[in-house]
C-alpha cells in the first residue's frame, strides 16, 4: 500500500501543472486517508477476531468451570456419606470395647486405692484428677469416632475415614496402657507402704509396743 502511495505521489506532482498543487495535495491526503481507512478495517478485523476467540474461550472456560462445580459439589456431597465397608471397620467396636474397659478399670482401681488407706487425701485427689482427665480425652475420642462413622458430619473419602479411625484406635490404645501403668505403679505404691505398715507393726508387737 505504502509502495502504490508513493509512486500515485510522484506521478501526480510530476504531471500536474504548478496552479494545480493545492489538488495534487488534496489527492495524495485522500490516499493516505484510504490507507489509514484500510489500517483501521485491518486493526478492527484483529479485534474482531481476538474477541470472537475470547468470546468462545470464555463460554467454554464458563461451562468447563460450571461442570466442574457440579462434578466437584457431586464428590463432596459423596464424602458427606460414610460406607458400610468404615462402619463395619474392626477397630470401631475394638475402639468402644477399649473406652469400656478404660471406664471399668479406672474406678476398680480406685476403689481398691481408695479402701486400702495408703493414700492420704490430697494422694487420692490426684489419682481422681488423673483419671478424670484420662475420662475426658477418651469421651473426645468417642466423638471424633461418632463424626467419622455417622454420614453427613464430615467431608472424608473412605481412605482417608480409615485412616482416621487407625488414628483414634491407636491413641485409644495409648490412653489405656498409660492407665494400666499408673494403676500398677500407683498399686505397687500402696503395696510397698502396706508392707511396711505390716513391718513395723510386727516390730511393735517383737517388743510389746502399743
Amino acid at each position: 500500500m505504502k509502495t502504490i502511495l508513493i509512486i500515485l505521489s510522484v506521478l501526480l506532482f510530476g504531471l500536474a501543472p504548478v496552479n494545480s498543487q493545492a489538488q495534487t495535495t488534496e489527492v495524495v491526503q485522500l490516499l493516505l486517508n484510504v490507507e489509514k481507512l484500510a489500517q483501521l478495517k485491518s486493526i478492527l478485523g484483529d479485534l474482531k477476531k481476538g474477541y470472537d476467540i475470547f468470546d468462545k474461550g470464555y463460554s467454554a472456560i464458563k461451562d468447563l468451570s460450571q461442570g466442574n462445580f457440579s462434578l466437584h459439589k457431586t464428590f463432596l456431597d459423596a464424602l458427606m456419606e460414610a460406607s458400610p465397608s468404615v462402619k463395619k471397620y474392626y477397630k470401631v467396636g475394638k475402639i468402644v470395647e477399649y473406652e469400656v474397659q478404660l471406664v471399668r478399670e479406672y474406678k476398680s482401681a480406685y476403689n481398691r486405692f481408695r479402701e486400702s488407706n495408703m493414700l492420704n487425701p490430697s494422694e487420692l485427689n490426684y489419682v481422681s484428677s488423673v483419671y478424670a482427665n484420662l475420662l475426658n480425652l477418651s469421651l473426645r475420642n468417642l466423638d471424633e469416632l461418632a463424626n467419622v462413622v455417622t454420614s453427613g458430619r464430615l467431608r472424608m473419602s473412605d481412605d482417608e475415614r480409615l485412616k482416621a479411625i487407625d488414628g483414634i484406635y491407636l491413641e485409644m490404645e495409648d490412653k489405656l496402657a498409660f492407665l494400666k501403668n499408673f494403676n500398677g505403679s500407683t498399686a505397687m505404691l500402696t503395696r510397698q507402704r502396706l508392707n511396711e505398715k505390716n513391718e513395723t507393726n510386727r516390730l511393735k508387737d517383737l517388743h510389746g509396743i502399743k
